[in-house]
């Protein structure tokens, strides 16, 4: 699977946010995309979803299920968890699971990856900022989808938390999925692509130099 990018362009409000964006990201890849608040990042996020719509170039995926868009073979994790305050913690799981999936998904064993298979009763207003950050998070491990778009993803996560979710990416990456993962800290992933979103007078990609 190769998902790529040529000559992208975002315009939102009357404004280009960015333009003559190309990348290529395949199978076992992660790409962490940086710049300053503005510069685009969860746009570019929201655009490879089919979210926000391509103003200017091409976003094409190779490999995948023909019969499927690239939103649908896709997980979005937004800067808000899309959570129900007053469904249970198990309710709010099998909602996700349920949307992306026809067959039923088992969601004891994500909730207990994420460390909140005791609190599956509790509504999800009580939960903590982390706590509802891991039961978002627990959704990518609830139904298999094969490309990752990551925003921000550890901010409300404490370290071992955090490393959880390194845990959770690489797991991902080793069997074949695709991550780009919008982020002002280190990624954490070796090998991954850096591209700028803030550089002049196109973003750059470079070898993201996270340890």
């Amino acid at each position: 699977m190769r998902l790529s990018a040529t000559d992208l362009a975002c315009r939102r409000g009357g404004r280009e946010v960015f333009a003559g964006l190309s990348f290529s990201l395949a199978s076992g890849e992660a790409m962490a995309i940086r710049g300053r608040n503005g510069a685009g990042k969860s746009s570019l996020l929201r655009m490879v979803m089919g979210l926000i719509r391509v103003a200017a170039g091409r976003l094409a995926l190779e490999g995948g299920d023909p019969e499927m868009t690239l939103g649908e073979q896709a997980h979005y994790l937004g800067h808000q968890d899309a959570l129900k305050p007053s469904l249970s913690v198990g309710e709010n799981l099998r909602f996700w699971a349920g949307f992306f999936s026809a067959a039923e998904a088992d969601i004891g064993a994500p909730l207990a990856a994420v460390g909140l298979e005791e609190l599956i009763d509790l509504p999800a207003t009580y939960l903590s900022a982390g706590q509802r950050r891991r039961l978002s998070i627990a959704r990518l491990l609830a139904v298999k989808r094969p490309i990752w778009l990551l925003d921000e993803p550890a901010s409300t996560l404490d370290a071992a938390a955090q490393e959880k979710l390194g845990e959770f990416m690489r797991a991902h990456l080793a069997g074949g999925g695709l991550i780009m993962a919008a982020t002002h800290g280190v990624l954490g992933l070796d090998g991954a692509q850096e591209l700028r979103l803030d550089q002049s007078p196109s973003p750059q990609v470079v070898k993201d130099g996270s340890p």
